[in-house]
C-alpha cells in the first residue's frame, strides 16, 4: 500500500495488487479521479499501482464507544455490535430489554399495530454477567413480517420516504418495510444506549431522560416540568410519554383524530441529561452540541435540533441571554440560568443539558397521494402496512439512547486525553464541603 500526494497536501491510498480493479467496477472511479488529479498535477505513485476506493458507509457511530447496527425491517433480524465497552461492567439482557420494551411496536392504539416482542439475545462480549471488554453482539429476530403489504411500494415511491433516494444511491433496495430506512433499525441503537446509560450512571451518576413536549399543535409549557426532578415514572405514566397528564390527553386526542383518517402528525421530544461531568466535548469541530446534533439528526424522521435556548435565543439580547456565573455553597462554579443548555464553547459546563428534537409526520400514510413509479410513470399510491400515526411517543427511548451514546463516547475521550496527568486543583476540582478535600470532576 502506498500513499499518493494530491494538490494541497491531501493524500489517497493506492494498492499494488495488480488485479484489484479488474471486474470490481472501480476502474471508472479511478479514471475520473485521475482526470481530476491531472488538472492539478499527476498522481505520484508507482506506475503499476492500483487505486482502492474507501467510502464511509454510515452504519457505525462513535469513536471509542463504537456501535454498528445491522438488519432490515423485514429481514431475519436486527441488532448491533458494540465495541469499546469497558470490561467488568455488570450487564444482562434484561438491562437492554427494559429499553427495547419502551421502543417496541404495538404498545397502544397510537403506535403501529405490528406485534413484535423485540426479545434480545447477547451473542458475545459478556460472560458470567460481566462485560469482557470485547465486542458485544446483540440480536433481535423479526417475527411479525407481512411482506405482501408492500407490493404497491415495490412499484411506486412513497412521498417523503427514503424509497426514491435509496434507489438513486444504490440502484437496489429492500422494499418491505423500508429496509434500513425503517425505524426498526433503531433497535440496535436502543440496545447500545442501554449499555451507555449504565456506564454513565456508574461512573458519573449521569441520567438521561426524554419526554414528548409537543404533538402537532399541542405543546406542553416548559415551566410545567421541573427538569431536575423529572422521573421515568412521570414519563411512562401515559401512552404518549408526556409528563403533564392534562396536556398528554390533548396530545392523544390529536393523534387519534388523524389516525382514524389514515393521516399522521409530528412533534417534538425534549431530552435532559443531569449530572453530566464538566469538560465533555472537543473544540472546534467536535463540539458537544455538534456531536449531539449529528447523533439525533441521524434518527429516522428528524427535521430539527436545538440545545438550550435554541432558536428562541436569537430573539434575545446578549444581556438577556448570558448565563451569569456564581460560586455555589459547595464551592463549585455554577450559572444562575441555563440558556446555554449545559454546553458553552462546545464543552459541558456541569449544568443540566437540555435539547429538543423535531420529528416530521410519519411519511407512510394510507391516504391516496400522487407519486411516480420506479420505471418513471406518474401514478397514485394508497400505502398499506402498519405504521405509527405519530412517531414521537416511541422516539423517546431512541433520543435517550443517542444522547447516552454521545455522552459515554465523550466521557471515554475525556478520560483518555485529560485525566492521564494530575488535575489542576484550582480549575478542575469541586470542594463538596468545607471539611472535605477537593475532588476531581
Amino acid at each position: 500500500m502506498e500513499s499518493a500526494t494530491l494538490a494541497g497536501g491531501s493524500s489517497c491510498r493506492v494498492s499494488e495488487h495488480s488485479g484489484l480493479l479488474d471486474g470490481s467496477g472501480l476502474r471508472p472511479a479511478r479514471a475520473h479521479l485521475n482526470r481530476l488529479l491531472h488538472h492539478h498535477r499527476p498522481l505520484q505513485s508507482h506506475p503499476t499501482s492500483r487505486l482502492e476506493v474507501y467510502a464511509g458507509v454510515g452504519n457505525t457511530f462513535g469513536n471509542l464507544f463504537r456501535v454498528t447496527t445491522y438488519g432490515e425491517s423485514h429481514g431475519g433480524g436486527v441488532g448491533c455490535v458494540i465495541d469499546g465497552v469497558p470490561p467488568r461492567l455488570p450487564l444482562t439482557e434484561a438491562d437492554m430489554q427494559f429499553e427495547l420494551d419502551r421502543r417496541r411496536p404495538g404498545q397502544s392504539r397510537i403506535t403501529t399495530p405490528r406485534k413484535e416482542t423485540d426479545t434480545c439475545s447477547i451473542l458475545s462480549g459478556v460472560a458470567d454477567g460481566l462485560t469482557l471488554g470485547t465486542p458485544i453482539a446483540v440480536n433481535v429476530p423479526n417475527t411479525d413480517q407481512r411482506g405482501g403489504d408492500y407490493q404497491e411500494m415495490s412499484l411506486a415511491y412513497r412521498p417523503s420516504h427514503a424509497d426514491a433516494t435509496y434507489d438513486f444511491k444504490y440502484g437496489v433496495r429492500a422494499v418491505q418495510g423500508g429496509g434500513r430506512s425503517s425505524a426498526r433499525e433503531t433497535i440496535g441503537r436502543v440496545a447500545a444506549g442501554a449499555v451507555a446509560k449504565k456506564v454513565l450512571k456508574k461512573i458519573s451518576g449521569t441520567e438521561v431522560l426524554a419526554f414528548v413536549s409537543r404533538v402537532h399543535g399541542v405543546e406542553m409549557p416548559e415551566e410545567a416540568v421541573d427538569f431536575e426532578k423529572l422521573t421515568m415514572e412521570q414519563v411512562e405514566a401515559n401512552i404518549v410519554r408526556c409528563p403533564d397528564p392534562v396536556v398528554a390527553e390533548k396530545m392523544i386526542e390529536a393523534i387519534d383524530k388523524v389516525r382514524v383518517r389514515g393521516d399522521s402528525v409530528g412533534g417534538v421530544v425534549t431530552c435532559v441529561a443531569r449530572n453530566v461531568p464538566r469538560g465533555l466535548g472537543s473544540p472546534v469541530f467536535d463540539k458537544l452540541e455538534a456531536e449531539l446534533a449529528k447523533a439525533l439528526m441521524s434518527l429516522p424522521a428528524t427535521k430539527g435540533f436545538e440545545v438550550g435556548s435554541g432558536f428562541s435565543g436569537s430573539l434575545l439580547t446578549g444581556s438577556e441571554h448570558n448565563d451569569e456565573f456564581f460560586i455555589a455553597e459547595d464551592g463549585a462554579v455554577r450559572t444562575r440560568t441555563n440558556r446555554s443548555g449545559g454546553i458553552q464553547g462546545g464543552i459541558s459546563n456541569g449544568e443540566t443539558i437540555v435539547l429538543r428534537v423535531a420529528f416530521k409526520p410519519t411519511s407512510t400514510i394510507t391516504k391516496s397521494q400522487k407519486t411516480v413509479t420506479r420505471d418513471r410513470h406518474e401514478t397514485e399510491l394508497r400505502a398499506r402496512g402498519r405504521h405509527d400515526p405519530c412517531v414521537v411517543p416511541r422516539a423517546v427511548p431512541m433520543v435517550e439512547a443517542m444522547v447516552a451514546l454521545v455522552l459515554v463516547d465523550q466521557l471515554l475521550q475525556q478520560y483518555a486525553q485529560c485525566q492521564l496527568f494530575p488535575i489542576d486543583p484550582v480549575l478542575q476540582a469541586v470542594p463538596v464541603s468545607k471539611e472535605s478535600e477537593p475532588t476531581a470532576v
